[in-house]
């Protein structure tokens, strides 16, 4: 494959540098020949991938403890204080000619500073992939909740056998859907994947809301709680830990520069941000709402843990498959955009002065494989998605998509 560097100007539309590259390699850069850059439309879907991940299936559980106004009004806070912050990574970005978000952080805090949000940045992606892979694995495996098990797809059409156990569909998954498509060096090299994964998840959002809507058309759907119940002091601070799942839902800043440097006209980054969070944001409401009406207090940490039994309408059995389907397939693809951010800023960790990853095939090979490992692991051995998400979003998470924003706007 022939690469040119960046001197050569008929492939690049802007003086940018690498996304999230050492400050000695800032000046390289390298793409395919016939790459012009990327669209409007694959940057907003690849955003949008970045955002709608796991998070989602959390929040019809956090309206739940929060009750239907509070909790869906949360939701929208939340996407504005995320277009904010994006907006001071942008706005402070362009101000000191970085073209990373570690880039702009070491302007203002040095190396220390770059290196703690590359932590930060590792961190909370490890986790969300993490959370993918468990979802991934109840999906086909089915969970445990509560002492009660809900099957799997893979169960329910196969049987109870070795082949369909959780460790082995995983591994299935890592080896045949994963690895291929963790190879891509380029980030827009996954815009049609992460096109089909935005269709995955409206197939998701449609169907819980038709559902919803029949059931609340018969009336066989009971009155929402619209205020959190609060009996006692334990339930009140149970509120709190809504909070992690929240601040997680929406955070994209490690990829906001990436998208950006690979774009045909960078100027669009800020009109490519709001369409991706009105989108996501009327994906977050539409769930939360009709999922909630849904299955009420019986609503599960993992939304998609309560597709397996009789939802009191026709073809039930069908539907549930192809809502657990359809999201497993979202989140598949949605992996291989969180794992690029966490590769390259793992990678600046361990070698900040070696060449970009991009250059290295031997390094990118055993980071990939290392992290891949590390991840399956984790999915096999954390107990739900809701203990991933209070770590990950009480730390990580809220540094990443708020604090460092923040203290750069002060600084």
């Amino acid at each position: 494959m022939t690469l040119l560097t960046f001197s050569d100007r008929k492939y690049r539309r802007s003086p940018r540098t690498a996304p999230l590259l050492s400050e000695k390699h800032a000046d390289v850069e390298s793409y395919e020949v016939g790459f012009d850059g990327a669209s409007f439309s694959g940057a907003v879907f690849n955003l949008s991938t970045t955002i709608v991940g796991a998070g989602i299936m959390a929040l019809p559980a956090t309206v739940k403890q929060l009750g239907l106004i509070p909790g869906l009004s949360m939701i929208l806070g939340a996407a504005i204080l995320t277009a904010s912050s994006i907006d001071m990574i942008l706005r402070f970005g362009r101000a000191s000619r970085k073209a990373s978000y570690c880039g702009l952080v070491g302007d203002a805090f040095g190396g220390a500073g770059r290196t703690l949000l590359q932590v930060c940045i590792v961190v909370n992606n490890l986790g969300m992939l993490v959370v993918y892979m468990i979802i991934i694995g109840d999906v086909l495996s089915g969970t445990l909740s509560d002492g009660v098990h809900h099957s799997g797809v893979m169960e329910e059409w196969l049987g109870y056998h070795w082949w369909t156990k959780r460790w082995f569909l995983l591994l299935l998954t890592t080896l045949f859907i994963f690895a291929p498509l963790v190879s891509f060096k380029r980030v827009d090299s996954l815009r049609y994947t992460s096109a089909l994964s935005v269709g995955f998840a409206v197939v998701f959002v449609a169907i819980t809301a038709g559902v919803a809507t029949i059931k609340l058309i018969n009336g066989s759907v009971q009155v929402p709680r619209l205020l959190p119940e609060l009996s006692d002091q334990a339930s009140f601070w149970k509120l709190f830990t809504t909070i992690p799942v929240l601040v997680t839902a929406y955070i994209c800043h490690h990829n906001i520069h990436p998208i950006e440097n690979e774009l045909k006209d960078p100027t669009q980054m800020k009109s490519i941000v709001r369409s991706s969070l009105t989108l996501c944001t009327s994906v977050y409401i539409a769930t939360s709402l009709f999922g909630f009406l849904l299955f009420g207090n019986q609503t599960l940490d993992d939304v998609l843990a309560n597709f397996d039994g009789e939802l009191g309408i026709p073809y039930s059995s069908l539907l549930n498959d192809v809502v657990r389907v359809s999201y497993g397939l979202h989140l598949m693809l949605v992996f291989p955009i969180v794992f690029f951010s966490l590769r390259i800023n793992l990678d600046g960790i361990l070698f900040p002065c070696a060449v970009p990853i991009g250059f290295d095939s031997r390094r990118f090979f055993y980071i990939t494989v290392g992290l891949m490992g590390l991840i399956f692991l984790g999915a096999t051995f954390v107990p739900n998605i809701w203990d991933a998400f209070q770590f990950t979003g009480a730390t990580a998470a809220v540094s990443v998509g708020f604090i460092f924003p923040a203290a750069i706007a002060l600084r």
